[in-house]
């Protein structure tokens, strides 16, 4: 299938590569809205907000393109983790989590505005982590740089040391649901031809 063109409103690597895997033609505008973080809202609810800020951002300077945009968040019961600030707060959070199972949730945006289109959704997968000591948690912050992701941890990134199991969707954990991207995509295109 031909996927429709797209522009990324996101500095990821990450996804930027999950989507050169789709095979989707796409460039890199980064939308420069802070995220928002608000304890009265879930963690599904906040990233649809976070994903739609970031896409319309984007949207309202190229109207005449799709945008896509993505907000991952891990969360344990009612806690949120984004990106920590400082190793030591990204240590607190692989401390906080360790042992237990949390969920990653991913919400993405896609968004045409010149043709008052816009799809949001999102995808939620369980992570277990293992049990880990302060010298576990240690050797994985010597070996990824945890400044700039979600919960303080890559899956992709020496995972094994510190990931038990997954449930759900592998490239959700990375920061792009691409089962689900694709199926979007998908309807886009045909509802494209149908216009």
């Amino acid at each position: 299938m031909k996927w429709p063109s797209l522009i990324l409103a996101s500095a990821s690597p990450r996804r930027a590569e999950l989507l050169r895997q789709l095979g989707v033609e796409f460039k890199v505008v980064v939308s420069a809205v802070p995220e928002l973080h608000h304890e009265q809202l879930t963690a599904q609810e906040v990233s649809q907000i976070n994903a739609y800020r970031k896409a319309r951002s984007v949207a309202k300077r190229l109207p005449d393109t799709l945008v896509l945009a993505a907000d991952t968040l891990v969360y344990l019961d009612t806690r949120s983790f984004g990106k920590p600030a400082t190793l030591e707060e990204a240590y607190q959070m692989l401390e906080e989590l360790q042992g237990r199972t949390h969920q990653v949730v991913t919400a993405m945006c896609l968004m045409h505005l010149r043709e008052h289109r816009q799809k949001i959704s999102f995808e939620r997968t369980e992570v277990t982590f293992r049990p880990l000591d302060a010298p576990k948690i240690r050797r994985y912050l010597n070996r990824v740089n945890p400044l700039d992701k979600a919960g303080a941890y890559a899956i992709q990134e020496e995972g094994d040391l510190i990931v038990e199991r997954i449930a759900g969707s592998y490239t959700n954990v990375v920061g792009l649901p691409v089962e689900r991207l694709r199926a979007e995509l998908e309807d886009w295109a045909d509802s494209s031809c149908q216009r």
